[in-house]
């Protein structure tokens, strides 16, 4: 009887671990079939990643913002409820002053101008007006939108100059991560009208009003990853293909416009490119500057040794609590300085 009881009551729990492994097996293999057809997964896995506009981070740097730097927030500058800017300048200020307008980075899908705010203010204390602008994440939004978006923005700013300060004859593009590769394109559509036109991309800028480009941590070149690579290179091909909408991107001329070092000319601004030695993304910096410089461009670059220790990271140069983050502020403000200067004469 003892032996008959134990057989009937291991067969319900049998049946339970065989459906529990079936469940699992459809669970797994959806997950699978999801990362397959679309770049959501992948996109979703980033945007709630505590990395992306980490608060401790952004508290920390909080603490480096001086006192007496003002502005607006939220600003409107198209009709897309994504299209806001936050401009930033110092208190008191009544003219016209040098603009940077930085684009936030977060892979295309995620962060938000929120987490560049802390370093706007840093920048507009030295005397600028600095505008950090929102744009539309992929893949809610698809390119060329963000460097419409951007453009966008950049008009709005002319437009309204005299309110918020802005220098229209001494502007500065700058950017992290994903913006700055926003941004290093948008610079090539503003210096480059053929490139413009081909690219299909608006110029919300004369060339002349670009002094110069910021650009930390970037990607600049779709050719370099090898999106084979394991895990590294299916996330990077998510990621483009949230941006692009096209899972083979590698095979649409019209995205092909999107790599930057193939089509610098020597009329592309004088540029400060900085990444650190771990930062991943570091080849996409130097094969930009190799391309500038190839093309007679003024290039102040910040790059560490392999063998720099502690290593330098994605993003670095919000962290304001390293010595490294300090000399990049450092040589940013002094291309600032050296570039937005008023002409001789």
């Amino acid at each position: 009887m003892v032996g008959q009881g134990s057989g009937t009551g291991a067969r319900p729990v049998r049946r339970v671990l065989r459906w529990s492994l079936v469940v699992l097996t459809a669970v797994v293999l959806g997950v699978v079939v999801a990362f397959q057809v679309s770049p959501w997964p992948t996109t979703l896995l980033v945007r709630y990643s505590p990395d992306v506009n980490g608060q401790a981070a952004l508290a920390a740097l909080e603490a480096h913002v001086p006192p007496g730097v003002t502005g607006v927030v939220d600003e409107a500058y198209a009709g897309d409820p994504d299209a806001r800017l936050d401009v930033f300048y110092p208190e008191g200020t009544t003219e016209a002053l040098p603009t940077v307008v930085w684009v936030h980075g977060g892979a295309f899908v995620a962060g938000t101008k929120d987490g560049t705010t802390a370093y706007a203010k840093i920048l507009a204390a030295s005397g600028y007006t600095v505008a950090s602008v929102e744009y539309t994440k992929a893949p809610e939004g698809r390119y060329p939108l963000q460097v419409q978006q951007v453009a966008a923005a950049l008009q709005h700013l002319q437009t309204h100059a005299g309110r918020l300060h802005v220098d229209t004859a001494r502007m500065v593009l700058a950017g992290d991560s994903a913006g700055a590769h926003i941004a290093s394109q948008t610079a090539l559509a503003v210096t480059d009208g053929d490139y413009a036109a081909a690219a299909g991309l608006p110029r919300a800028l004369r060339a002349s009003q670009l002094r110069g480009v910021v650009l930390a941590c970037g990607a600049y070149d779709l050719t370099i990853p090898d999106y084979s690579d394991g895990v590294m290179g299916r996330v990077q091909r998510d990621l483009l293909w949230a941006y692009t909408g096209e899972k083979h991107f590698e095979d649409d001329p019209r995205i092909a416009y999107a790599s930057i070092p193939q089509h610098v000319t020597p009329a592309y601004p004088p540029t400060f490119l900085t990444a650190g030695d771990e930062d991943p993304l570091e080849p996409h910096s130097h094969a930009l500057a190799e391309a500038l410089r190839a093309q007679d461009v003024e290039v102040d670059s910040l790059f560490f040794p392999a063998d720099h220790r502690p290593g330098v990271g994605h993003e670095y140069q919000f962290d304001l609590d390293r010595p490294e983050g300090r000399q990049a502020l450092a040589r940013i403000l002094g291309f600032l300085e050296r570039v937005t200067a008023p002409a001789p004469g």
